[in-house]
């Protein structure tokens, strides 16, 4: 039988039998409670003709003597009744009621929330996200300026992060961080850190800017200097210098992971993991990029050099690629390039174990969901996802295309995006265990994936590079705002000859 809506008369008889049946059981429990009363008294009779063995009187009703059912029924029943729209009326489970109800202030009276991944999966499903494409290379140079490097901002994005909900930072492969504006359009270089003295090895060429990360707070941002071989630290939301790292790798930072607020791992391709410890001091001096000639001397508040509290080689590993930790085991895990999970305590800043990967091929990228319950590894044409507690793998699963690599992994609660090496990215329900399907077309099923335009890249050379191939940027990297609604992109040629760049916010 379908639900009808009743009428104003039906509704009102309702309510009126409602209110009936409360004063019923209202009048019930005053009765239950006079005859309790009653039988009280006359107990107190009965010990007093006890003591008198000359007056007859009948006996009394016990005390635990059994009320009559339907005074039993009315003293239970006296709560006050619920609401007409409680009682008869369904709960609404659509997304315009809910809407409706909290901007009406009824949310009180039902407590429904909205899943947090909602919006993301509703966009993705529904083929709602559009392509904005996001030009790194600088204007052209001012007559009063020396001419810029003609490669500059022409290389890989190769990670970035949501600063607010309209700046984003990213680093680039030519060695430089850069800020886009979201609502002007504009693109502002970050002053990087370099040593006061040539560093021992000045030979090393910088390898770019492969790590950034934002502390817990989200008051402190950590980095690589101009070498690519020491830590660099700024406050947010300012960018303003804070740290300057040194004495710790003899090679490139290939990713960073705070700890806390105060604590930070780096790890790089020396084999090696580094503990920092940021603390707040008054009084620092400062050291600007000597190689920026192209833009006028900026102030800084002074600034210290640090160096980091222990340094260890990680034993088995290649070259340190990925480091996450997991609050819920309290434990540091590394990945490194030959195929290797590393687990580190953070307390002691050992290497506790290894275990070896079941991919051996392009191990590059790692990550973990919010819970920290489940890690993704991404490698030649498959991730692999693993349990923390055994480090077993729980599922391998194919990228879906044929002939691409993951080179990016993110969670978003309960979807992992991944990032190819062709320009596509996917999405894969971590719910129900396979990539996410459009539901545009109820007759054709096809996955859920968005597909990139080509970026800013120098043709000639892909040609040369790739004949008779199409090119496709590389997806290096990716992230979510925090609305989930917005989604950074960044990359571009996966050959290292081949000049050039690929971003663009999907939304």
């Amino acid at each position: 039988m379908l639900y009808s809506e009743p009428d104003e008369d039906e509704e009102e008889e309702l309510d009126a039998q409602a209110m009936a049946a409360a004063a019923a059981a209202e009048h019930a429990a005053e009765a239950a409670s006079r005859i309790s009363s009653d039988i009280e008294e006359e107990d107190e009779a009965s010990d007093d003709t006890e003591r008198d063995d000359s007056v007859d009187v009948p006996p009394a009703p016990r005390r635990n003597q059994r009320l009559p059912a339907v005074l039993e029924r009315g003293a239970a029943s006296t709560a006050p009744p619920k609401p007409f729209r409680q009682r008869c009326l369904p709960v609404s489970y659509n997304v315009a009621d809910y809407t409706l109800t909290r901007s009406l202030s009824l949310s009180r009276h039902e407590s429904l929330h909205v899943s947090a991944e909602y919006s993301t999966r509703h966009m993705l499903t529904s083929g709602m996200f559009r392509e904005l494409p996001v030009s790194l290379i600088p204007p052209p140079p001012q007559p009063q300026q020396p001419n810029a490097d003609p490669t500059a901002a022409r290389r890989n994005s190769i990670v970035d992060k949501w600063l607010s909900s309209s700046k984003i930072i990213m680093g680039t492969k030519c060695n430089r961080i850069k800020v886009y504006d979201s609502k002007t359009c504009s693109i502002l270089d970050i002053p990087r850190l370099c040593p006061p003295v040539p560093e021992l090895s000045p030979t090393v060429n910088p390898h770019g800017v492969y790590a950034i990360e934002i502390n817990p707070s989200r008051t402190l941002l950590a980095t690589v200097t101009q070498g690519g071989r020491n830590v660099a630290v700024y406050r947010l939301p300012d960018l303003a210098p804070f740290y300057y790292g040194h004495k710790s790798h003899t090679d490139g930072i290939l990713d960073l992971c705070w700890l806390d607020d105060n604590f930070l791992v780096s790890g790089g391709m020396d084999r090696r993991m580094a503990l920092w410890r940021i603390d707040d001091y008054d009084h620092r001096t400062v050291f600007l990029d000597s190689l920026d000639d192209d833009r006028p001397e900026l102030e800084v508040p002074p600034l210290q050099a640090i160096a980091p509290l222990r340094i260890k080689k990680c034993f088995g590993a290649d070259k340190v690629r990925g480091i996450i930790f997991n609050q819920r085991n309290n434990e540091i895990v590394a990945l490194s390039t030959n195929a290797y999970l590393h687990i580190w305590s953070p307390e002691r800043f050992y290497q506790k174990m290894s275990r070896k990967l079941p991919h051996a091929m392009e191990n590059v990228c790692l990550t973990q969901m919010k819970d920290s319950s489940l890690y993704a590894v991404g490698s030649k044409s498959h991730f692999t996802l693993l349990d923390p507690r055994t480090l077993h793998y729980v599922k391998k699963v194919s990228a879906r295309i044929n002939g691409c690599s993951v080179k990016s992994l993110s969670f978003h609660h309960d979807i992992l995006t991944v990032g190819t090496a062709v320009g596509a990215i996917l999405f894969y329900d971590m719910r129900a265990g396979k990539y996410m399907e459009s539901t545009m077309n109820r007759r054709v099923v096809w996955s859920s994936s968005l597909s990139l335009y080509t970026g800013f890249v120098h043709l000639e050379e892909a040609a040369m590079e790739m004949p008779n191939i199409d090119y496709s940027p590389t997806v290096y990297t990716h992230c979510y705002d925090q609305s989930g609604t917005r989604l950074f992109a960044a990359g571009g040629p996966l050959s290292v000859t081949v000049r050039g760049h690929y971003a663009a916010i999907w939304r």
